[in-house]
């Protein structure tokens, strides 16, 4: 979502600004700006469109200031301009948000029948507006904002620059991630420590209801009734080093391509492949034979994470299990029993709406442990139990790696839920755990088949939709196949459980139409077939993912069949994800597509 960058600094600011915000493209965003304050007046430059456009700006319109802030933004509230593209300014205060004021319209209307006058479309100038009532009453910058924020509803990081205070930055936190940065003389704000990294060591995260009153040499951080509050100074974890791309055109397929060895650093965390057992890499503070049901819950890919492990925790360990997207597990007021375990999928650990389920599952008393890249992330820090995940920084908005590990650490939990509870005898374990060491390898294998891949892309381009079918474990793996169709290459696409094509969505096939059948040699392959046979009667192009076996023994004539290295069958999602994020790139290159950023698309989606 929108990135936020503050520097109080001991020399002109612009460069580092641009330097932070470079480091937040990956969020997502489709305008940016910057304003400083240099002789008591502002100087801010906006541009719509991607960074590029602002630094063409500020070329041609430099800026000066020792203080400054910052913005990338990811439209919500108003269309992609340069008049909605932040940050929004009035005589006296000029501010950076990320999030949403939901009581927006509420507090416009009320503002401007005070005499406010409105430059944009946006529910961020609310804030300065609001802000500015108080300074002009003769409130001092602190008291202006203490002021406003119990007017503001919803979830939001804000970052305030005054006129006439150089030497003052304000921020605040309601939902929205936002840390100091400490430096020698200077101090930061940013909402990702990755734009913090280049220029400090060493950072603070606020938690919700923090504000901080920010001086080159000083901090104070208050919670929302004023009270000081202590928070403490952790070491920075991101790379001062700007993640390039390498050798590759994009970071999607740097990241593809990254998948067996960051499956091999999230493997060597946790499994003994020595004594071939899950070895966790902490002790949880419950036992799985005192938990009575697992409710998965996340977003978009990691929602179908937690589908796939369904399969597996009800497969391995013989306990029910629930799936939810995060954004409608605490609407639907489901239920929840005092037995429950409630798993929580992120990959920055800060999405909104996985950050809501899992409040409302702690409010309700109930044992969480959550699966994140990030480990000073929300979440992270707000759990029980945090089990990481080691894919390392994604930068692509489209999740390839941090999808791969998840469903890694969600197998390894699988199978020592099933042993602790006596449904996995310690032979079953060794075989499983056998079969997950081999990933990074067949991994490996999965990626030879790309050339295949982007020859069989010329052809998928030329649709106008696609299906995906699977069947167990291989039914979530179509949703994301589809989905990652979708993001990238915006062709339309839908997955679906194989044997539910005559119940419906058969009618969707006629000549030509693509359909990606993901049929590991597993049990249910042969069904797999008949439903691929269905499809193949109807004039469907099959594209067929399997192994050697399967495509011996899959009696049709497909359009392309993706050939596997052969592999056990307890965690095939894993490898057989990965010619289905190859084919979505490739598809999208041919599409002209930005398949690092998709458009209206987000990294890290803050807002509900």
């Amino acid at each position: 979502m929108c990135g936020i960058v503050g520097i109080l600094g001991r020399g002109p600011v612009f460069e580092q600004l641009v330097i932070s915000l470079k480091r937040l493209e990956y969020r997502g965003y489709d305008s940016a700006g910057v304003a400083t304050l240099d002789g008591g007046h502002f100087y801010r430059r906006r541009a719509e469109g991607k960074l590029k456009a602002l630094e063409n700006r500020l070329r041609a319109e430099p800026v000066s200031g020792h203080i400054g802030i910052g913005h990338t933004r990811w439209a919500t509230h108003g269309k992609p301009s340069e008049k909605n593209a932040h940050p929004h300014a009035t005589d006296n205060v000029s501010v950076v948000h990320n999030g949403i004021i939901e009581n927006y319209l509420e507090l416009r209307a009320e503002l401007e029948r005070k005499g406010a006058q409105f430059a944009s479309e946006t529910d961020t100038e609310v804030v300065a507006h609001m802000v500015e009532s108080h300074l002009i009453k003769g409130y001092s910058p602190e008291d202006a904002v203490k002021a406003s924020l119990p007017k503001l509803r919803g979830a939001f990081a804000l970052v305030f620059l005054f006129k006439g205070c150089d030497d003052l930055l304000i921020g605040v936190r309601n939902g929205s991630p936002l840390a100091i940065g400490h430096g020698d003389g200077e101090m930061y704000l940013a909402s990702d420590e990755i734009a913090l990294a280049p220029f400090t060591e060493t950072i603070t995260h606020l938690e919700d209801g923090d504000w901080a009153v920010l001086t080159r040499n000083s901090f104070m951080i208050y919670d929302l009734q004023g009270v000081i509050v202590d928070r403490e100074v952790l070491r920075c974890r991101a790379s001062p080093t700007l993640i390039e791309k390498a050798n590759y055109p994009h970071f999607m397929i740097k990241e593809i391509h990254e998948q067996p060895e960051v499956a091999g650093h999230t493997l060597a965390r946790y499994v003994d492949p020595a004594g071939d057992r899950v070895a966790l890499p902490q002790t949880l503070p419950f036992d799985f034979n005192d938990i009575g049901r697992i409710l998965i819950t996340g977003c978009g890919s990691a929602s179908h994470a937690g589908h796939i492990a369904k399969y597996w925790f009800e497969r391995l360990a013989h306990i029910p299990v629930e799936v939810d997207v995060a954004s409608e597990f605490r609407y639907r007021e489901p239920p929840l029993r005092e037995r429950d375990l409630v798993i929580l999928i992120s990959q920055s650990g800060e999405t909104a709406d996985t950050l809501a389920a899992l409040r409302f599952a702690k409010s309700k008393g109930l044992r969480t442990l959550s699966v994140v890249n990030v480990p000073t992330s929300t979440i992270a820090r707000e759990s029980e139990t945090v089990l990481q995940t080691l894919a390392g920084l994604e930068i692509g908005v489209p999740s390839t790696k941090a999808f791969s590990c998840q469903l890694i650490v969600l197998a390894a939990v699988a199978i020592a839920t099933g042993r602790s509870r006596g449904e996995l005898s310690r032979a079953s374990e060794a075989r499983l755990v056998q079969e997950l060491v081999e990933v990074p390898r067949l991994m490996t294998a999965a990626l030879a088949t790309e050339s295949q891949i982007e020859k069989l892309a010329r052809q998928v381009a030329k649709s106008r939709g696609v299906l995906y079918i699977g069947r167990g474990s291989s039914f979530p793996l179509a949703l994301e196949g589809a989905l990652k169709l979708k993001e990238i290459a915006y062709i339309h696409a839908d997955g679906y459980a194989a044997g539910e094509l005559k119940h419906g969505p058969i009618a969707l096939i006629s000549d030509g139409v693509p359909v990606v059948v993901i049929a590991p040699p597993d049990p249910l392959f042969q069904k797999t077939v008949s439903n691929m046979q269905e499809v193949a009667a109807r004039g469907g192009n099959i594209i067929l993912i399997t192994d050697a076996k399967g495509a011996e023994a899959a009696s049709v004539n497909p359009l392309a069949t993706i050939v596997l290295p052969d592999m056990g069958t307890s965690f095939t999602p894993i490898v057989y994800d990965i010619p289905m994020q190859l084919l979505a790139y490739h598809t999208g290159l041919l599409m002209g597509t930005d398949v690092d950023q998709p458009r209206n698309l987000a990294k890290s989606v803050t807002v509900e």
